[in-house]
């Protein structure tokens, strides 16, 4: 059995105090002050150990990062002095997609490499747009693996960037006859690559690059943009190019592991030209998820690339149209597609856009992808607030464009990739599946609002009209 794959997370504390969701609002002159118990001290999640902070700089309301919502406080206070009340400022946080309560979450996943937890459990929708309209499901479990967190059996999160040999031939005495090119296995189905349109200074890829080191991973990143600072992650970049300056980096293509070029039309001789640069390394093509996102997989399945990446908008929308599609039903066209051709295990699907949260990953791979990107989610690692401040050229926030700790920064990276990794555990040990590629493309693991509504009301009621844009 191969070692345990293990992400080392630990905390690390926000350089700024975050946007807390709460405030405390307490009225003091009613407070007992003699209290051998104070609500305080009996705090579960000990939220309350700068208290005597704030009262010194008589700060009001004070706003509670971590609190999660159980309302001990509120509850067992003999004098009845707390309150609650929801920050104005963290409802200002983020936009209709990257939520506010989806930003905190990520936050404290950077900051405790933990699971997160709610005392009052989930209060959101019980359906809602995107992801929110499926949901995974465990009703077909013969038997639960132990493993979950805990490291009694092993589940593999592993999937490959190289091409499969499909279908395998032998000679007589049962030796393979095929020739296997080098295979190049990630331990994790997640890849990152930064947003191209929020803070990406050079200290940020160094960052982003020492985290892809220590998960085993891959970052993308333009090939212009790989300086010497970048060279000793080398085995852990793969240069992204176009056939406009492929040309350019010869040298770089050589010595990769893995080259990703963005698809245009004229493509091939190019991926010919490159794989004649290294023939070991796996070639990627990055093809935008728009109308003719499928065709131009087949195509390039055809064309011997091993892997295609996605890419929708950081929204998880269609690409080129007025009325797009979500990334979940992009991914199942693509996949049905390639299956239909015969095609499908000849190469790999990597799709990014939307991705969120944990669940995302898993019910993307369930829609049939191999595994998916971290984009936007990284920067939020970082402390970012998605205030847009940037796009407008104005001072970050959190001060990232002038520079941050990069073993600080990498290590918020390898706390959030290590959350989301314990949570795709504890769902495939739910389901009693221990390879992630088995969970690739299972749809009868899921189920979709959209068929239960048809299949249950659609007799009675009729067809749902979806009014247009």
């Amino acid at each position: 059995m191969p070692k345990k794959y293990h992400i080392p997370v630990k905390p690390a504390e926000p350089r700024f105090h975050p946007i807390g969701k709460y405030a405390t609002v307490e009225f003091r002159e009613d407070c007992a002050g003699s209290c051998r118990q104070c609500v305080k001290k009996r705090c579960v999640y000990n939220i309350f150990n700068e208290n005597v902070l704030h009262m010194a700089a008589m700060e009001e309301p004070e706003y509670l990062y971590t609190c999660q919502s159980c309302f001990r406080c509120i509850q067992e206070c003999t004098r009845g002095i707390f309150s609650r009340a929801i920050n104005p400022d963290y409802r200002t946080l983020g936009d209709d997609y990257w939520r506010a309560e989806l930003i905190h979450r990520l936050w404290y996943q950077a900051h405790t490499g933990q699971i997160p937890v709610s005392g009052a459990g989930y209060r959101g929708p019980f359906v809602a747009p995107g992801f929110d309209s499926m949901w995974t499901d465990m009703s077909e479990i013969v038997r639960p693996t132990r493993d979950g967190i805990h490291g009694r059996e092993y589940i593999s999160t592993c999937f490959e960037l190289s091409r499969r040999v499909t279908p395998l031939r032998f000679n007589d005495d049962m030796s393979i006859a095929s020739e296997l090119p080098t295979i190049l296995e990630v331990p994790l189905p997640l890849l990152l690559r930064l947003p191209s349109d929020l803070v990406a200074n050079e200290n940020i890829r160094l960052t982003t690059a020492q985290s892809a080191k220590i998960l085993g991973t891959f970052m993308f990143v333009a090939a212009d943009d790989i300086t010497p600072a970048l060279e000793p992650y080398a085995d852990f970049l793969i240069p992204s190019l176009t056939i406009e300056n492929y040309k350019n980096h010869g040298e770089k293509v050589r010595r990769s592991r893995a080259v990703e070029v963005a698809f245009a039309a004229g493509i091939e001789p190019v991926l010919a030209e490159i794989r004649s640069l290294n023939a070991e390394a796996p070639i990627v093509v990055r093809v935008p998820l728009d109308d003719r996102a499928a065709e131009r997989t087949c195509l390039l399945a055809r064309a011997d690339v091993d892997t295609v990446t996605l890419h929708a908008d950081d929204h998880g929308n269609e690409l080129g149209t007025e009325s797009p599609r979500f990334i979940k039903d992009l991914i199942r066209e693509v996949h049905l597609k390639l299956v239909e051709g015969g095609l499908r295990q000849q190469v790999n699907l990597v799709f990014s856009g939307g991705i969120a949260m944990a669940e995302h990953v898993a019910k993307a791979i369930i829609c049939g992808a191999d595994g998916v990107e971290a984009d936007t989610a990284l920067m939020l690692a970082l402390e970012c607030h998605l205030c847009g401040r940037c796009r407008e050229s104005l001072s970050c926030p959190v001060e990232l464009d002038a520079g941050i700790d990069a073993a600080w920064g990498s290590q918020r990276i390898v706390n959030l990739m290590g959350a989301w990794q314990s949570q795709l555990i504890e769902l495939m040990g739910a389901m009693g599946i221990r390879e992630v590629r088995r969970l690739r493309g299972e749809v009868g693991r899921s189920m979709w609002f959209e068929d239960l509504e048809k299949e249950n009301f659609g007799p009675i009621f009729g067809e749902r009209v979806v009014p247009g844009p």
